[in-house]
């Protein structure tokens, strides 16, 4: 099969997985290159359901090669969920039908708290990225400076209360450690 790309002209809702599903069937590489977790569609293939979010469509057919993109903001508990339910299916998962870009940007824990928070800054990253309020969103709108400063507030406030130290915490941090990452280092993370 020659290269075919499907892009859709909406923020979704639109058909592509449906489109990508049929055109899977005859492609060696299926690869999902944009979006979050918050995407998905549902796959009905011999009677069985699967619903996908982060994992291209080609994962829950035989000898497909499933890329997630760099394009992807990449939460890594969603996935990890997703490749659960999915191998309880018993669709085989592992690194010889799915590989990840090694700079896909991460959603931590940390991203999906400061959107949450109960900041009405936060509010403008709706029109701004065209994504949800919440993790997504805030992770693709750091490039902008009102949000970046709404962003810094709640980390303060946040290793104030000593909140922050126990989010970070999983990731190797010390508390004393917590109260010195900054920004900078959380976006070089992500």
């Amino acid at each position: 099969m020659a290269n075919v790309v499907v892009v859709g002209a909406q923020w979704g809702d639109e058909g592509k997985g449906k489109i990508v599903d049929w055109l899977s069937e005859r492609a060696d590489i299926v690869a999902r290159f944009q979006g979050g977790h918050n995407a998905g569609h549902t796959l009905v293939i011999d009677g069985n359901v699967y619903k996908l979010s982060l994992l291209p469509s080609g994962i829950v057919r035989g000898g497909k090669l499933s890329v997630i993109g760099n394009g992807v903001v990449l939460d890594p508990w969603a996935l990890l969920t997703e490749i659960e339910k999915l191998s309880a299916q018993g669709v085989e998962i592992n690194p010889d039908n799915l590989i990840i870009a090694e700079n896909t940007p991460l959603i931590l824990s940390i991203n999906d708290l400061l959107a949450k928070a109960n900041d009405p800054n936060l509010e403008i990253v709706a029109p701004v990225v065209g994504a949800p309020i919440y993790c997504a969103g805030a992770a693709f709108a750091l490039g902008n400076e009102e949000l970046r400063d709404a962003y810094d507030a709640v980390l303060a406030e946040m290793k104030e209360s000593g909140e922050f130290a126990e989010i970070i915490e999983p990731y190797g941090f010390s508390a004393e450690a917590a109260k010195q990452v900054t920004r900078e280092q959380l976006c070089a993370a992500n």
